[in-house]
């Protein structure tokens, strides 16, 4: 790829998420995004695969000091993805990673029931499952939703995102059955360099995709 803004916003990149998908034949039993912006791309997925949408949910773990710098995450029912050089390099002790964990798992949980409103959480097992997401850069929150739904003993996983960096899209190949990447440039600086419009997604339009 060669330039930014391959996209217009998040329901072009979801379109053609969509199409992608639906070309390659995968049968999707449900759709999971990740909130907050992977749920207007997860709402164009689920509606061209026809198949339900539900949410995944974790929290980022950071660094000491530095919370915007991840060390880990953990999602909504604890399985947790640890930033090993990250925790090398930050010293984060396990007191404090462990501590940490436990309060963004409860954020997690607590952020998964706010979106479903009340609906349980979908029954996995069997399934193939289309996790997607408005795009990865390090994957941390990513890494950790996977990691969740490998306890969940669904059938297979397909991850799917309009764009990444190379060597991260490589790894996460590793944790799920099929990825689909529609864009793996390697001048890759970030998620937004590549949408027209990337503006913030807010929770009360997000969660106005899981009523539709």
């Amino acid at each position: 790829m060669s330039g930014a803004r391959q996209f217009t916003d998040r329901a072009d990149a979801g379109d053609r998420l969509g199409e992608t998908l639906r070309d390659r034949g995968v049968d999707a039993d449900i759709v999971l995004a990740i909130p907050r912006g992977g749920l207007p791309l997860g709402r164009a997925v689920a509606d061209a695969l026809e198949a339900p949408l539900d949410v995944v949910v974790a929290k980022k773990i950071g660094a000491p000091g530095n919370p915007e710098y991840a060390v880990g995450a953990v999602a909504s029912d604890g399985s947790v993805w640890r930033n090993e050089r990250a925790i090398g390099g930050t010293r984060t002790d396990e007191g404090y990673f462990e501590e940490r964990r436990k309060i963004e798992a409860e954020n997690a949980r607590r952020k998964a029931e706010r979106y479903r409103g009340g609906r349980p959480a979908p029954d996995l097992a069997g399934k193939t499952v289309v996790v997607v997401d408005d795009g990865v850069a390090t994957g941390s929150t990513l890494r950790a939703c996977l990691s969740k739904l490998e306890r969940s003993d669904a059938d297979r996983i397909v991850l799917a995102v309009p764009v990444g960096p190379p060597g991260t899209i490589a790894d996460l190949e590793a944790q799920v059955d099929e990825v689909v990447c529609l864009e793996t440039p390697a001048g890759f600086r970030g998620v937004g360099q590549f949408y027209a419009n990337f503006t913030q997604v807010s929770d009360e339009e997000a969660m106005a995709y899981l009523e539709r």
